[in-house]
């Protein structure tokens, strides 16, 4: 299983861009996606999560009301929509695939990691 993650880019503080994941291989709607994010300088941190179904989706509660994370598993895509974007939200996006059932903030339940897209919010 392969991760590709794109759709990132240079905007300006306040606008909004869309992220993509594709995977590879089978059954994708069976696993947990979460995307995470590290700032230069800083450790990678969680962004969201999503279960297999879409269904139950969270939060870190620094994107909480202006993330959104969703998927299409009939296209085997994992997607974060990004809008009111701030400086702070500079940095390398990951898609991952999780290890179990359960949706998680927790970067050790997730096993397959794609190479990551940047972000670069200007002020």
């Amino acid at each position: 299983v392969q991760l590709q993650a794109s759709g990132g880019g240079l905007v300006q503080a306040g606008g909004s861009l869309r992220l993509s994941c594709a995977a590879s291989g089978r059954a994708f709607s069976s696993y947990v996606m979460g995307w995470f994010r590290q700032a230069p300088g800083k450790e990678r941190e969680f962004v969201a999560t999503i279960s297999g179904s879409g269904v139950t989706t969270d939060y870190a509660d620094s994107v909480k009301g202006r993330f959104t994370i969703s998927r299409d598993n009939a296209k085997n895509t994992l997607y974060l929509q990004m809008n009111r974007l701030k400086p702070e939200d500079t940095g390398v996006y990951y898609c991952a695939r999780g290890r179990y059932f359960s949706t998680s903030f927790r970067q050790r339940d997730y096993d397959i990691w794609g190479q990551g897209t940047q972000v670069t919010v200007s002020s």
